[in-house]
């Protein structure tokens, strides 16, 4: 069985938006960026337990790449999974590649936890 999983194809995932995987079971939020830039973290609001990342609002604080939950307004960083608002608090992070147009999430990173 190959690490990578094939979830969509590229252009399934909006410029500037998410989407919702699943892979290996696990709900994976999936985001790409206004330069083409693409992110996987857990999809599930810590803050919350709702599973609705996925929906949430792509930004920048500073120079990192973040997203916004929809439910609370908390921000995590899309690298390295850590709240901005709450930095104990951290979101699984996800490796994630292109490979011929179809984003691919790596299955090793399935249960690491960011930070």
């Amino acid at each position: 069985m190959s690490d990578w999983l094939a979830v969509c194809a590229l252009d399934r995932v909006p410029v500037g938006r998410g989407v919702c995987a699943l892979v290996d079971g696990q709900q994976v939020a999936i985001f790409r960026t206004g330069v083409g830039t693409l992110y996987a973290v857990g999809n599930r609001d810590p803050f919350s337990g709702a599973m609705v990342l996925s929906r949430g609002i792509l930004g920048t604080r500073g120079d990192r790449p973040t997203v916004a939950s929809p439910m609370f307004k908390q921000v995590f960083d899309l690298e390295t999974g850590v709240c901005l608002d709450e930095p104990a608090v951290t979101i699984p992070v996800h490796d994630v590649r292109l490979h011929e147009d179809v984003v691919e999430v790596d299955r090793r990173t399935a249960d690491r936890l960011a930070g």
